[in-house]
């Protein structure tokens, strides 16, 4: 047993590396730093440069106040700021850093060199700090105003070097930043270049035309402002038409006082007001300023300041749930429950309707319900299912031998013209039905087959996708009109990436300038008119599905395009589009299962279904 003295003072090099964790996460963590800081100093204009998506460099320069000679060695001091000076400070915070946490968090794990000038000092001074340590200090010609330059992150920490995301993910996270900043400070101008490459140039402009800089000229028209204020709070924004909704997250932004922040309540009402107006699966872009006595919120719960925390939280959910759904009502007329709007500014506070959703499908649900009486091992019942396709037996149960074998079947239609008078039914025969369209239901002498006509598409697209991204010889059709698409920043940078695996899989893509590509071919899978809509799906799933390491590059993009060109669930078929399919899917590889794993088809045997019946 170890006895004597066992607790120690950790040395400065190893508690600033452990606080710096909490801080510094990745290269978008130091931008929303350096550009915190840069917004308090009052800047007007601010360039960012970005190499290596961040992992090289980091560049901020801004012409605001700069810093004092004297200044300069305590800007990298832990618990050294300029922000506040006592207790009370801590509940009327207006500036977005005050801490004193970030420039010596990021001077411990990096290369940091810094040029700064106020306007009280004759000359500008350069400090150089690396790992902590400090490297120069001198005078330099600047002019008025503070450069941060931030060389190779994590340089002296190879461990957590190596959690970085690839450099599209760790750029995406940049990108999000720059525009939550250049947002909530139109009055500022940003110019943002990335490997020398020019990304953003945001002049000082309107709130509007911000917007339609940072995701589109699509944004201008379709736009819907909103504005309402109360003696205690006030809210104003934009919300978008539920047209130019997205399949994924990424533009939705809250704001408190100018601070960017994250609130799950807050999020999902707006998501609810608009589920009305938009397919599931569907996200609108939205921009909401709220505005409040500093003293009514605490945004000192989050280490990265990412949160905040009201003081009254259910009248500020409340009240912006009346706000959304009036402005949603007034723009095209939805059901609004009139008792949910403030009047005389008394704010509602009933949290009723804020009721997170269960996790898992509605499949999986189904399969949970204890009164469903397909009960027992369904992974056993496939394996036996998928044996006997593959090995054909003379057993009713044997469907791949019986309904999907076309000279089985023609002896079936055979047989039953000689026992019967009357010309026989050659669907019936066949025995494909279609399920409120959504499944392919084929009756078998022992029971019945149900097969999601969805994903059995997904696994047969799939597979196609697949075979056509590894022989290098893909299925294309040219447009006979090529279509230009005008892409965000981040999308832009999503189709860079993928662009070897898009052509492989027949893809005619050409990149332009100013974030737009042009499109002259595409998969012959996809539907005419949804050839843009497609890629962009395309391109996000992908990004999405970047952490799921069960899948490999190719396969991840061969699963996207399969699940946007799937038939989708809901489209009648007629008895050849059954029949086709049916066929093309157990002539896959693994038919049994879509690419994610999930069960194509359900066998339900007589017996389950006279339990049904008691």
């Amino acid at each position: 047993m170890q006895t004597g003295k066992l607790i120690r003072k950790l040395p400065p090099e190893i508690h600033n590396k452990i606080a710096a964790g909490e801080v510094v996460q990745r290269p978008g963590s130091v931008i929303k730093e350096l550009l915190d800081n840069a917004i308090d100093a009052g800047s007007t204009k601010i360039s960012i440069r970005i190499e290596n998506a961040g992992r090289t460099l980091l560049q901020v320069h801004d012409n605001g106040s700069g810093m004092a000679k004297e200044d300069i060695p305590l800007c990298f001091e832990r618990h050294a700021t300029s922000k506040i000076e006592t207790v009370d400070d801590l509940f009327h915070i207006q500036s977005l850093g005050f801490r004193g946490e970030a420039m010596a968090s990021i001077a411990a794990v990096s290369q940091v060199s810094l040029k700064t000038k106020n306007d009280d000092d004759e000359l500008a001074y350069e400090f150089e700090i690396w790992g902590g340590e400090q490297k120069v200090f001198q005078p330099c010609a600047f002019e008025r105003g503070t450069s941060i330059s931030v060389r190779n992150l994590f340089y002296n920490v190879p461990a957590r070097r190596s959690f970085l995301k690839t450099d599209s993910t760790e750029f995406r996270h940049i990108l999000t930043t720059i525009q939550q900043a250049s947002l909530a400070n139109p009055d500022i101008a940003f110019d943002v270049f990335s490997d020398n490459n020019e990304i953003y140039r945001l002049p000082v402009q309107s709130k509007e035309d911000r917007i339609t800089a940072l995701f589109g000229k699509a944004y201008k028209a379709s736009l819907i402002p909103f504005s309402e204020r109360t003696t205690y709070i006030s809210l104003s924004g934009y919300l978008i038409d539920p047209k130019l909704t997205k399949k994924h997250r990424g533009e939705q932004f809250l704001f408190v006082n100018g601070r960017p922040f994250s609130h799950r309540y807050i999020q999902f009402i707006v998501g609810d007001v608009y589920k009305p107006l938009v397919n599931s699966g569907e996200y609108p872009f939205y921009a909401l300023f709220f505005e409040i006595d500093p003293s009514e919120i605490d945004v000192n719960v989050h280490p990265s300041k990412l949160e905040v925390k009201f003081e009254d939280e259910k009248s500020v959910i409340s009240f912006t749930r009346s706000v959304i759904r009036k402005a949603l009502n007034e723009r095209f007329a939805i059901s609004v429950d009139s008792s949910a709007f403030i009047e005389n500014d008394t704010l509602s506070t009933d949290l009723s309707f804020v009721q997170p959703k269960t996790s898992g499908s509605n499949f999986q649900d189904y399969n949970r319900n204890p009164n469903y009486s397909v009960s027992g091992d369904d992974s056993k019942r496939m394996m036996q299912f998928s044996s006997r396709i593959n090995q054909p037996q003379q057993s009713d149960y044997d469907l791949g031998n019986t309904l999907f074998n076309p000279e089985k079947r023609d002896e079936i239609q055979h047989s039953g013209s000689k026992n019967s008078n009357s010309k026989p039914d050659y669907n019936r025969d066949r025995g494909f039905w279609q399920l409120h369209d959504q499944f392919i239901v084929s009756q078998t002498l022992t029971g019945m087959c149900l097969i999601d006509q969805h994903l059995a598409h997904c696994r047969i697209l799939f597979d196609r996708s697949l075979s056509s991204i590894e022989s290098g010889l893909p299925s294309s059709q040219q447009l006979l009109f090529p279509q230009q698409i005008q892409f965000s920043a981040t999308d832009f940078q999503l189709v860079q990436d993928l662009l070897p695996q898009l052509i492989h899989l027949g893809f005619s893509v050409q990149l332009l300038s100013g974030f737009s590509a042009i499109i002259s071919g595409v998969p012959t899978e996809v539907r005419v008119g949804e050839e843009s809509d497609v890629l962009l799906d395309l391109i996000h799933d992908v990004h999405e599905m970047r952490s799921d390491r069960r899948l490999n590059p190719k396969e991840k993009v061969a699963l996207a395009l399969a699940k946007r060109t799937a038939i989708p669930r809901g489209k009648k078929l007629s008895q050849i589009e059954m029949e086709k399919l049916v066929d093309e899917l157990f002539a896959c590889d693994q038919p049994m299962i879509d690419p994610k794993g999930k069960p194509t088809l359900r066998y339900i045997s007589l017996d389950e279904i006279r339990i049904k019946f008691g």
